[in-house]
């Protein structure tokens, strides 16, 4: 069994040039199809992550920021954050939790009464004096950031700002590092932002595969509102084909996903950061959403995500795999498995038991895991995936 550490290197991609032909070695061995020979295209041998009285949110101060217009949701229902905190503060271990975005605090306020301690994470500045106030008069378990949770360990130090590294909030403030087969160090909790939605859920996934930024640190649980149809594609299986991807398939096979409440979208404010919504298409945006409903789900990593054959070096490899099959996702599996590795595909099939009719919408994310996992143990083949360049940028 793989396991996970600190610092892992970064996964190795190397080039080899030899006369015309070009391959690029990917960790697990991958070569690119186009610099690939078609009279070799086949037997090919290449190479080888509970409320004191308060303020209600109308009663706090007007939040004017000269920044730029970004709606967010806040919670504004007391009842709404008591149901939160009972689905987060259960009768485990864990009573540290890290709040993103949580604006005027009615959810932090709730967290606090409770016994957690509370790491609030502001990335609109003109909360910050609230937020730091009510740690004050609430027994000082609540530290604040001004920061943007989806930013935190930048890659590009010199464009985000503030900067935060996530070994500030372990190392700063106590967080104790455990193991990946072992409990939950962090919960985190927010309401996804409007803006760059998928973009963010991708983020997240990409941290969780390669056990970067907070899950260098251990199987951090993720307990999120998010918009109804990213919930249903997140948690859809081969039963609702339509709404059936590749982020279906990569989150369910990292995590153990719980729907836990559904919301009306009447139980959240829609703030831009100017405080308000002047313009009428900004309005219109505002009700729309109002009319929908957000879903309240857990998302805790697998104990036994990684093995030898699926690990935070070879992971991007699996994702690449998902991509390209769920671009022609009425295909045949046997159809994929011909340009996705040089291996013989009966002999794949085969041994995954699967049959030659067998649809890419009928496979289970389990199943596309252990397809993974065999074509990665093959014995017989130091070259074990084609890679297509224009794969690369793909997002589904």
């Amino acid at each position: 069994m793989w396991v996970p550490v600190a610092g892992l290197p970064p996964r190795l991609a190397l080039s080899a040039f030899s006369g015309a032909g070009r391959f690029c070695i990917l960790s697990s061995g991958a070569a690119r199809w186009k610099d690939v020979p078609a009279r070799n295209r086949r037997g090919l041998s290449d190479f080888q992550p509970q409320l004191l009285p308060s303020e209600s949110f109308r009663d706090l101060p007007a939040w004017v920021s000269k920044g730029r217009f970004e709606s967010r949701r806040y919670i504004i229902s007391p009842r709404l954050a008591e149901t939160v905190v009972q689905f987060l503060l259960k009768q485990d271990d864990c009573k540290m939790v890290l709040e993103f975005n949580p604006g005027p605090g009615i959810l932090t306020q709730a967290l606090l009464q409770r016994g957690a301690t509370v790491i609030a994470v502001e990335s609109d500045k003109t909360f910050i004096p609230h937020l730091e106030s009510l740690g004050k008069k609430l027994g000082g378990k609540l530290h604040v950031l001004h920061c943007d949770f989806f930013k935190l360990d930048p890659r590009s130090y010199g464009v985000m700002k503030p900067i935060v590294n996530s070994k500030l909030l372990f190392q700063d403030f106590g967080i104790k590092t455990l193991p990946w087969s072992k409990g939950i160090p962090l919960k985190v909790v927010g309401i996804f932002p409007t803006k760059n939605e998928k973009k963010m859920i991708w983020k997240l996934l990409h941290d969780i595969y390669s056990c970067t930024s907070l899950y260098r640190y251990g199987r951090v649980e993720l307990n999120l509102f998010i918009n109804e149809m990213d919930c249903q594609k997140i948690m859809a299986n081969p039963q609702n084909p339509n709404l059936y991807h590749a982020l279906s398939v990569l989150w369910q096979v990292a995590c153990e996903i719980k729907l836990l409440h559904v919301e009306p979208c009447s139980s959240f404010d829609i703030h831009t950061q100017s405080g308000q919504l002047e313009k009428p298409e900004w309005r219109e945006s505002s009700e729309q959403q109002r009319q929908q409903n957000l879903c309240f789900i857990q998302l805790t990593p697998r104990r036994n995500l990684f093995t030898k054959n699926l690990t935070p070096v070879n992971y991007d490899v699996f994702f690449h795999m998902l991509k390209q099959c769920f671009m022609k996702r009425n295909a045949k599996l046997i159809d994929h498995l011909n340009s996705l590795s040089p291996i013989d595909a009966m002999d794949i099939l085969k041994k995954i038991k699967q049959k030659k009719t067998t649809k890419i919408t009928k496979m289970y994310p389990e199943d596309f895991k252990h397809l993974f996992e065999t074509i990665e143990c093959s014995q017989n083949y130091t070259c074990k995936w084609l890679y297509d360049d224009f794969m690369e940028e793909v997002v589904i």
